[in-house]
């Protein structure tokens, strides 16, 4: 309280909140009926300190509030803010948000289906349509101040994924990065990466959850909780959480159910009893069908609930159980209230397309509070179920695995069927980042006191298993990125290919794959802006002072390497003589401590017996032991001997000579200098250096006084300069040296890229040929599938509804494979022209596999897939949604979905395709009218 404090407490506190109103940051805070949590402001105080930022926080945690708060600081400084997203869901639903605070006129919207006031100082957008801007380098990049990426961990996506990487990388320096994610267990490394493209990077992880969140276990008719005492609700709290007893006591007991042999030995007394307790035991425990949990959780008090089922097929199941068994969730008012909101948002679907997406039973669910969610609903019944639920309307939702990385749709109570799914290729348990995910639903922010996780009994359940996945937090951050066909090209055009491939090396995977290659790459950069520099520095105006620069370094690195050659042969004569010395030879020692009258005592010739001991091996030649003048016997090595020795004289040592002996040391000693004492040496002639006769130092020294810069007066200030480019030149070629030395780099797969590009005369060096342009607009997996087509004329004279079956080649992909019937597509041209589109991918492929290019490493062209042709075919002809979705046999949802990708890789090819003698271009649009109708057309997610 105010009045404990001291004066000098009250005074500093008083200065604390007048440079508190002073920031952006408090007229901020009181846009909010709510404080905010210690990591937003700090977030926000990085932010408004120049700073970029990273935050990494729980599901519903208020993320997003730091994201607003760069939209106001860009309003407050008059500079530009993007705010983008992974979904257009999500697109739309911030646009809404930010347009209900700042007005329509502040705030616009761009995604694939909408482009709404796209020059305001805020827009909300999808990241690829900013990944878009950057390549084509749009004027609306102009004044950009600030970049809020959402749900930032999509990077790991792996077909997406690429599209943040890209855009972090190329974003100009100037922009302030605001990177909104999930909790991740390597926020940190991330957080490093972020400091090394984008500069000063502010990492703020928060691991509390804003509603606290208890375990369950609901076995039969009792809801055990997981952990014994849930000091830290999930979170990460210091002290341990024990496992409930009752709860393992329980997995014990199922699990000594199992047939075991040796029961046939027992008596048939302890048999009847065994089976008695299972009995009763059975009456107890039981996995909770589907109606029968929600009729539970309505009675505990622990709706809106979202059950997680890991299939489509699952979900749509579940709410008919749920009809069938009676439930009722929705008084009348609510059922009402319900059938009043969904009929105004239906109220465009005609009424015969309402009977085929079964509108009538999906209504019957929503006014009794029960629906599904996932990705084969048509896109309308997906938000109409989500704008009911955050109503309240829907208390009960079974919903795929994708709802917990989409929009923001929170529940008091999530339930978790199976710690089991089908991840695509077989049966797998969720991991800990997973149960993370979709558990983070549970607590509404606000509403709830507390969440609650909620995992059904399952035979084989380990309650130590499930405590692992709901106390760890382990959601890793890999990167996805690879290099494309589009991207290469975008990337020469923009930068060249030396300047691209650095880039690339700065990508997060390359981070991950080899931190030490970042900071390199960023060194050679700085050495290249170096490099320029001290170019300008050495520039003379008399002419190329590089030229001459190198012309006196070859000349010098011609000395030097004759240099070398002379003491290498001097070296080499040394050791010769070395080796034909004997014992008794008198010689002189030219340096060393030892110079001086020496005599032999044994030559030391390599590879001997030395001292009895076998393999002693002299390294570095002969190494003669000698007794001096003065009495010492040591062993010399070449070293002493610059030059080459030869005997002067010739003595006999006494065979009673002991080198160990002071007295026969003196003796010998002793007869040398009364022998040689009186010999002056030859002094070695200085042989003629081999430079005096060199043809190509003459050469140099021709060169070198014949240029025009030799005369320069500031030729040494030149030199200087000079000689620091080389010195940093020779440094930053090393460095490009060690980067080229690691395997299985991004831009060793760039460089495949562009070899093949280049042979396909997509590129020729740094130049983008028409071609390459060409495939600089086709986005996609099949981009350079697209562009071949584009350049052979394969869509040449279809129509707009033959156009679209081709198209649809490009983007679709088959749920599951299925090899047994071949699919249905539309005959004539239509035929021929998909006929020729896979045997051009046969090409591709063969040049891919030439170049080494591997699509296992998620590069390259997969095979067109004509499983959505005919369906693409007979919508754009204007058939019924009826027929279509009958012959099609595939949901709403995926139908609209495919139809919404066709029509954008369309919109792509009429903007690509030749603008002159060529019907592509006109077709493709009509192709995009001829899709954009009925359910496709009234569908705003894509």
């Amino acid at each position: 309280m105010t009045e404990d404090l001291t004066p000098a407490e009250a005074y500093a506190a008083a200065r604390a909140r007048n440079a508190e109103q002073a920031t952006a940051l408090a007229p901020f805070r009181e846009m909010y009926e709510f404080g905010l949590d210690p990591f937003q402001i700090e977030a926000c105080q990085a932010l408004e300190a120049g700073k970029g930022v990273l935050v990494a926080a729980p599901t519903g945690s208020g993320k997003t509030i730091v994201g607003e708060f760069a939209v106001h600081l860009a309003l407050t400084q008059g500079r530009k803010c993007f705010y983008t997203t992974p979904i257009k869901a999500l697109s739309n639903q911030k646009y809404a948000d930010l347009v209900k605070r700042y007005g329509p006129d502040k705030v616009g919207l761009l995604t694939g289906d909408n482009s709404v006031n796209g020059d305001a100082p805020i827009v909300v957008m999808t990241t690829e349509v900013l990944r878009n801007m950057l390549y084509a380098g749009s004027q609306a990049l102009s004044g950009l101040g600030y970049v809020v990426m959402d749900e930032v961990h999509y990077l790991s996506d792996r077909f997406r994924g690429a599209v943040w990487e890209e855009v972090i990388i190329h974003l100009p320096e100037s922009v302030t990065l605001v990177s909104l994610s999930a909790t991740v267990s390597n926020a940190e490394e991330f957080g490093d990466w972020l400091d090394t493209v984008r500069g000063d990077t502010e990492v703020i992880v928060s691991e509390s959850r804003p509603v606290p969140l208890w375990q369950h276990v609901l076995a039969g008719r009792r809801m055990y909780d997981l952990f014994e005492e849930e000091t830290d609700h999930g979170g990460r709290g210091a002290s341990r959480r024990e496992v409930n007893p009752d709860l393992l006591r329980l997995a014990r007991t199922e699990n000594s159910r199992t047939y075991n042999p040796r029961d046939r030995r027992r008596g048939k007394m302890i048999r009847e009893a065994d089976r008695e307790r299972e009995r009763r035991q059975r009456s107890r425990i039981w996995t909770p069908g589907r109606p029968e949990v929600i009729e539970r959780l309505d009675a505990e008090g622990l709706l809106p609930a979202i059950t997680f089922i890991f299939s489509r097929a699952g979900c749509e199941a579940a709410v008919q159980q749920c009809l069938y068994a009676g439930l009722r969730l929705n008084d009348d008012a609510g059922r009402l209230r319900v059938r009043e909101i969904v009929e105004a948002r239906t109220a465009s679907i005609p009424d015969e397309d309402l009977h085929v997406l079964g509108y009538y039973e999906w209504l019957e669910a929503l006014e009794r509070g029960i629906a599904a969610h996932h990705a084969g609903m048509l896109p309308t019944f997906k938000e109409v179920v989500e704008e009911l639920f955050v109503r309240g309307l829907v208390k009960a939702v079974f919903a795929t695995e994708t709802l917990a990385l989409g929009i923001n749709m929170p529940a008091r109570s999530v339930v978790l069927e199976k710690l089991v799914k089908w991840n695509g290729e077989q049966h797998a348990d969720i991991t800990p980042g997973e149960y993370t995910q979709l558990t983070g639903r549970a607590g509404r922010r606000g509403i709830d006191v507390e969440g609650h996780a909620v995992v059904l009994w399952q035979r084989g359940l380990d309650p130590e298993h499930l405590a692992g996945l709901a106390g760890t937090r382990t959601y890793p951050l890999r990167s996805s990125f690879r290099p494309s066909y589009n991207m290469a090209v975008n990337l020469v055009d923009q930068f060249g290919r030396h300047r691209s491939r650095e880039l690339l090396e700065t990508s997060f995977a390359q981070f991950q794959a080899d931190r030490s290659v970042v900071g390199i790459s960023r060194q050679v950069q700085r050495n290249e802006e170096g490099l320029e520099g001290y170019r300008e520095g050495m520039t003379c105006h008399l002419g190329d002072f590089e030229e001459y620069a190198r012309l006196r370094r070859d000349l010098k690195d011609r000395e030097t390497e004759l240099a070398k050659q002379g003491a290498a042969q001097r070296r080499a004569q040394a050791a010769a003589s070395l080796e034909k010395l004997k014992p008794g030879d008198v010689i002189h020692v030219p340096t060393g401590k030892f110079a001086g009258l020496a005599l032999v005592l044994d030559p030391g010739i390599p590879a001997g017996r030395t001292n009895g001991h076998r393999g002693f091996e002299h390294h570095d030649g002969p190494r003669p032991l000698v007794l001096t003048a003065e009495r010492q016997v040591k062993r010399l090595a070449s070293i002493d001997f610059p030059v080459p020795v030869e005997a002067l004289e010739r003595m006999r040592i006494p065979k009673t000579f002991n080198p160990r002996s002071p007295q026969s040391r003196r003796d010998l000693a002793s007869a040398l200098r009364s022998k040689a004492g009186h010999i002056n040496p030859d002094r070695h002639r200085k042989q003629r250096s081999g430079a005096a006769d060199d043809r190509e130092i003459a050469r140099l020294r021709t060169a070198i006084r014949a240029h025009p810069c030799h005369g320069c007066d500031e030729r040494e200030d030149h030199a200087r300069w000079a000689e620091r480019y080389h010195r940093l030149q020779r440094d930053t070629r090393q460095l490009e040296r060690r980067i080229e030395g690691r395997t299985n780099t991004i831009a060793r797969t760039f460089d495949r890229i562009v070899a093949l590009l280049t042979e396909l005369d997509y590129l020729r060096a740094d130049e983008v040929t028409d071609n390459g342009k060409r495939l600089a607009r086709l986005y996609g997996e099949l981009d350079l599938l697209a562009s071949e087509c584009l350049r052979e004329g394969v869509w040449e004279g279809l129509a707009p509804a033959e156009l679209a079956a081709c198209v649809s080649a490009l983007v679709f992909e088959a749920r599951q494979a299925d090899d047994a019937v071949a699919p249905k597509v539309p005959g004539g041209q239509a035929k021929a022209a998909l006929g020729e589109m896979v045997r051009i991918w046969g090409r591709l492929d063969a040049l891919e596999e030439e170049f080494k290019i591997n699509q296992a490493e998620g590069v390259g062209q997969r095979e067109p897939d004509l499983g959505f042709a005919w369906a693409a075919y007979q919508w754009a002809s204007d058939k019924s949604l009826d027929e279509v979705l009958r012959e099609a046999e595939m949901p709403a949802g995926d139908f609209v979905r495919w139809c919404k990708q066709v029509i954008d890789v369309l919109g792509q090819i009429a903007a690509a395709a030749p603008k002159e003698n060529s019907t592509v271009a006109k077709n493709a649009r009509k192709a995009v009218d001829a899709l954009l109708r009925g359910v496709v057309a009234y569908s705003s997610v894509g």
